[in-house]
């Protein structure tokens, strides 16, 4: 039996199997726009504390409306103690909200993508464009990626992929 095993051997047919083999490389080079984004405050005002009163023919401070193109104001109170010689607090915010722009006005861009001006908001996030300069990236048929980096706000990016499938 043991003899036979050998002959198994060279009757058996040859092995099959499919083999896949790539290689992927890019690239991805990017020169960013400029933008901005801004967002108008409101005006508030709060006050607190305890022993304290609206003075004599006075009012609590408050908020005077705005118009279509200016935040609201404040028109100022005027407190007094209420017990002359106890203990008191008073606490007294204040934020001026933004006035609205004019349709029109709002961020320049230059031709080079630098941000020249913006609106004044109460919250503001402002990028300028990119400067593509020297920004550059090749791969060279040995699969060494090169990237060469740019000016502001530019980014490069170079991948080579290598895959091999046996089945």
């Amino acid at each position: 039996m043991k003899r036979l095993i050998p002959l198994l051997f060279l009757l058996a047919g040859p092995a099959y199997a499919d083999l896949s083999h790539s290689i992927t490389t890019s690239t991805q080079l990017s020169v960013n726009g400029a933008y901005t984004d801004a967002s108008r405050i409101g005006s508030t005002y709060a006050v607190s504390g305890s022993n304290i009163k609206v003075a004599t023919d006075a009012h609590f401070g408050k908020l005077t409306a705005g118009t279509a193109t200016t935040a609201a104001t404040l028109d100022v109170g005027e407190y007094d103690v209420n017990t002359a010689g106890s203990a008191f607090s008073f606490s007294e915010t204040w934020t001026q909200g933004d006035a609205t722009a004019a349709i029109g006005a709002g961020v320049d861009v230059s031709s080079d993508g630098l941000v020249v001006d913006m609106p004044a908001y109460g919250e503001t996030l402002t990028m300028s464009g990119g400067v593509a300069g020297d920004l550059a990236a090749t791969i060279t048929s040995a699969g060494v990626v090169e990237l060469t980096a740019g000016g502001a706000n530019t980014s490069a990016i170079g991948s080579v992929i290598t895959n091999l499938t046996v089945q």
